[in-house]
């Protein structure tokens, strides 16, 4: 007689209950494949200078992929790590004013390298509570005692690190990616000299965007190369490229080869990617003048969204963040920017640490003046109820 087998338990069964949660709260998100050329104007995606199909970085991915390959083949310090990747980590730190730099597969694992491989059981992270959710995990990874401290606050972060006895590191983003505010670098660096941190800023919105040529928020800060500096970035914003990278002095990079294991375990990043980050940094050398039409771009959307009644940060970047009546208006208000033919960024919770629903646009140095006439009337124009109202929740 053949056996009964009972039917197994359904031990995923509690997801449908946090995808109804979802759906009730308007938290869904979905995935939208684009096709290679969108008819839809772009204000949603972190292409700050609009480099990610111009010509001579397509065709430095290109090159790069004829010479080393489709992938890098290995961890960096097995196959991984071509006379490419080395060219690249030259040229970036030299750009940006660091001594040494390490490249990795993305900016998310630059940070998780940095943060775990300079901390460990007796070290404090001072985090500032707007941190990227990568400088997050990197601090719940650590196994060091994290102090979050409150946003932009360099007082409250001098505080902790003044109660702290022993090994300390104060990490920020340099330009917070919610609302496109610049971190208090110089507050934060004074903290660290006095009470003998480090500094680990995460420079990923500023590269590209600040300093003399683009040359990041560091370097505008004059703190680029100081000995208690480290700066972690990514090479899929400002230079339309892929990948991350950790800068400092020599003997902290030295100590990443040997400790990050973000680095060391997994695969060197693809050679088409370096190739192609590389030949952006370049262009960007030569025309250094699209750092300061980005910003330029963004005090145009801020001025005129914000003159027209609707809420929004003033941009010290390249992000300008306006504010949503709620989770389910700022969803509604990106479909209608869709529908109308502009594509923006919707951040809401739990993306965002405040609550609050946001539109995010994104300024690009390639931006014409009929662009940004049209993306501002398209915003306009879809404004929910209650957008001009201030409330923002």
């Amino acid at each position: 007689m053949p056996q009964h087998t009972p039917d197994p338990v359904d031990v995923f069964a509690w997801i449908d209950a946090a995808e109804r949660a979802r759906e009730e709260a308007g938290l869904v998100r979905t995935l939208r494949p684009r096709p290679p050329l969108s008819p839809l104007l772009d204000l949603a995606s972190n292409d700050y200078l609009g480099l990610s199909r111009h010509p001579e970085t397509v065709r430095g991915a290109q090159r790069a992929a004829e010479c080393w390959g489709a992938g890098a083949t290995g961890s960096r310090l097995v196959t991984g790590t071509t006379e490419l990747h080395t060219e690249l980590e030259r040229e970036l730190a030299a750009f940006c004013g660091f001594e040494a730099a390490l490249v990795l597969s993305s900016g998310y694992a630059a940070n998780l390298a940095a943060v775990t491989a300079l901390s460990d059981w007796g070290t404090l992270v001072v985090s500032d509570a707007g941190n990227h959710a990568s400088i997050v995990d990197g601090c719940r990874l650590s196994r060091a005692e994290t102090a979050v401290v409150p946003h932009a606050d360099p007082d409250a972060a001098r505080k902790a690190l003044a109660a702290h006895e022993g090994r300390a590191l104060l990490v920020s983003d340099s330009v917070f990616s919610v609302d496109g505010d610049a971190a208090p670098l110089a507050g934060y660096a004074a903290a660290c000299r006095d009470e003998g941190a480090a500094l680990v800023v995460d420079d990923a919105h500023g590269l590209g965007v600040l300093g003399e040529g683009g040359r990041g928020a560091l370097q505008a800060a004059g703190l680029a190369g100081a000995p208690y500096v480290v700066a972690t970035l990514t090479l899929s914003k400002s230079l339309g490229s892929q990948g991350g990278a950790v800068l400092g002095p020599a003997r902290v990079i030295r100590h990443l080869v040997n400790t990050a294991r973000t680095f060391i375990f997994d695969t060197g990043l693809a050679p088409a990617a370096a190739g192609a980050a590389l030949a952006s940094l370049r262009l960007l050398r030569r025309e250094p003048e699209r750092a300061g039409r980005a910003r330029e771009v963004a005090a145009q959307l801020y001025g005129r969204l914000t003159a027209s009644g609707l809420t929004a940060a003033r941009p010290d970047a390249a992000v300008v963040s306006v504010r949503a009546p709620s989770a389910s208006a700022a969803l509604r208000w990106a479909a209608d920017c869709r529908e109308a033919g502009l594509s923006v960024g919707c951040f809401r919770p739990p993306s965002v640490p405040d609550g609050i629903s946001r539109l995010r646009l994104t300024a690009r140095a390639d931006l014409t003046g009929d662009e940004i006439d049209r993306a501002v009337g398209t915003i306009l124009a879809t404004a929910p109820s209650g957008a001009t109202e201030g409330r923002g929740r």
